[in-house]
C-alpha cells in the first residue's frame, strides 16, 4: 500500500504567535512525513521565521511572496519573491519579513538524523529578537514569542 496524501493549505490547521502564522503541510496523522517537513511560514515585517540556528542537515527556503532578510552566517541579504536559499549542513541562519507586505517563504527541512538546531548568538539577528542569548537558552528565547494558537486559514495567508 502507498503512503501518498494529497492536502489543500486551506484545510489545515494554521498556527499563530508573534513570529507569524505557519501551516505544516505534513502535520499530523498516520500520514504524516516522516523523513522531511514542509511548511509555509506568512510573516509580516521584523518578525523571524525561527531563532537564529543551525542543523545537522540541509534546508531549503523559497520566497513565494514579499521580501525577506536572510541572516546567514552573520551577514544580511535581501531575498524577493522566487529567491531560493539552499542552507547547507550546519550554516547558521534565520530569515525575518523585511517588505511592505507580509512574505510568504516556503520551508523545507529534514526529519532524518540524529541531533537537533544548535543556536549560536549573532548581533544581526539580536535586532529582531531571533537571538540566543551567550547562554544559548533556545527555549528561553522562543517563550517570548507566546505560545502558538491555532487560527482558521485565512486567504490572505497566501493571496
Amino acid at each position: 500500500m502507498t503512503d501518498w496524501s494529497v492536502r489543500n493549505v486551506r484545510d489545515l490547521t494554521w498556527t499563530e504567535n508573534l513570529m507569524g502564522v505557519y501551516c505544516d503541510l505534513l502535520q499530523g496523522g498516520e500520514d504524516a512525513a516522516e523523513e522531511f517537513a514542509i511548511n509555509l511560514n506568512v510573516l509580516g515585517r521584523g518578525q523571524p521565521m525561527a531563532l537564529y540556528h543551525h542543523e545537522p542537515h540541509q534546508e531549503g527556503f523559497l520566497v513565494l511572496r514579499g521580501e525577506c532578510e536572510l541572516i546567514v552566517e552573520g551577514e544580511s541579504l535581501l531575498m524577493r519573491q522566487w529567491d531560493y536559499f539552499h542552507c547547507p549542513v550546519d550554516v547558521p541562519h534565520v530569515i525575518v519579513g523585511a517588505g511592505e507586505a507580509p512574505a510568504l517563504v516556503l520551508a523545507v527541512g529534514s526529519r532524518v538524523g540524529g541531533g537537533g538546531a544548535t543556536y549560536p548568538p549573532d548581533p544581526l539577528a539580536a535586532r529582531y529578537g531571533a537571538s540566543t542569548d551567550e547562554e544559548h537558552d533556545a527555549r528561553a528565547a522562543y517563550a517570548k514569542f507566546g505560545p502558538g494558537e491555532d487560527v482558521p486559514f485565512d486567504e490572505a495567508f497566501v493571496a
